[in-house]
């Protein structure tokens, strides 16, 4: 089972180095301004491209950002047709390298909604930069544990069941502040 879950984490790790250069190569765009559009090293980048790291959620945030694409978009494994069934083990996951957060792409990105899960360990947070949110409307839906989200200046805490619209572009800071794990849903209403 171990072998198996280290041969996915590495197809994952191959397929966002393919995205990523495939996607600066589409622009002509190189290291360096892809660099400098997404406020990441000229030389994360190139370790990201050549499978060499793993990125962490914010740095795949602004990755995806750079590209205009949302993250699902980057971490788009295959297209899929509609009426496709996506059982649970075929759904792409994510598990930042850094914090053990997982994201689990419920949807498929063509869709003009993107859901994903989200498990996010014990007293742990991920910060997404503005960068990540124009142009896309989202709500945030939590069906395990306690998710302390701090949107700006504002600061929201949800309970199971509790549903939050985000509100205009800013940084936004998803934080556990509990002993154990929280699962939320990102809805992502795509823009027309």
């Amino acid at each position: 089972m171990k072998d198996e879950m280290s041969s996915k984490e590495d197809e994952i790790i191959q397929r966002i180095a393919g995205k990523v250069r495939e996607e600066r190569e589409k622009k002509h765009w190189s290291l360096s301004d892809l660099a400098e559009r997404s406020g990441v090293s000229r030389a994360m980048i190139h370790k990201i491209e050549r499978a060499e790291s793993s990125p962490t959620a914010t740095i795949l945030a602004r990755l995806s950002a750079a590209f205009d694409m949302s993250m699902s978009q980057l971490l788009a494994e295959t297209d899929t047709r509609s009426g496709t069934l996506i059982k649970l083990a075929e759904q792409p996951t994510w598990t930042d390298p850094e914090t053990g957060y997982l994201r689990r792409q419920v949807s498929s990105w063509q869709l003009p909604v993107d859901i994903v899960s989200i498990e996010l360990p014990a007293q742990c947070s991920v910060t997404i930069p503005t960068v990540s949110y124009p142009a896309r409307r989202q709500l945030i839906w939590v069906s395990e544990g306690e998710l302390t989200f701090t949107e700006g200046e504002r600061m929201t805490v949800l309970s199971v069941g509790d549903c939050l619209e985000l509100g205009e572009p800013t940084e936004c800071t998803f934080h556990n502040a509990t002993e154990t794990l929280c699962r939320y849903t990102v809805v992502v209403v795509k823009p027309a």
